[in-house]
């Protein structure tokens, strides 16, 4: 499994892009798509929604599970990806790619974020 190095990582195993105009685009890493199993729903943060850092904003749905989906940063969602909605599987099949999960616009960024390589360390992967 390879973390993008120039995305961050929360303890919950979500990634952020680098601030494009403020905001970040917000996914799950590949080692919690794979420890969910199959996604087969996803219910996301709407546009115009607030997010706390650390506080959950949706949930992801596997065939083993039901997952709490936490938002690294706090801020105002922009975006949420409809195609996820749609085909869920995508976070499994792409989750640094087209199984990203919203935009925020970033108000406050938490300072306990990880690099890749702090990442792969704590999940051991």
């Amino acid at each position: 499994m390879s973390n993008p190095q120039q995305l961050r990582y929360s303890k919950e195993h979500e990634w952020l892009s680098a601030l494009e105009d403020g905001v970040a685009t917000i996914g799950i890493t590949e080692y919690a798509a794979n420890a969910l199993g199959d996604v087969v729903y996803a219910q996301l943060p709407e546009v115009g929604d607030t997010v706390t850092a650390g506080e959950t904003c949706g949930e992801l749905e596997s065939t083993k599970s039901v997952s709490d989906l936490y938002s690294p940063v706090t801020g105002e969602v922009t975006a949420a990806n409809q195609d996820v909605v749609d085909d869920p599987s995508l976070v499994n099949s792409a989750p640094f790619e087209g199984g990203w999960l919203f935009k925020v616009r970033v108000a406050e960024e938490p300072e306990d974020l990880l690099s890749a390589d702090e990442y792969t360390a704590f999940s051991g992967n």
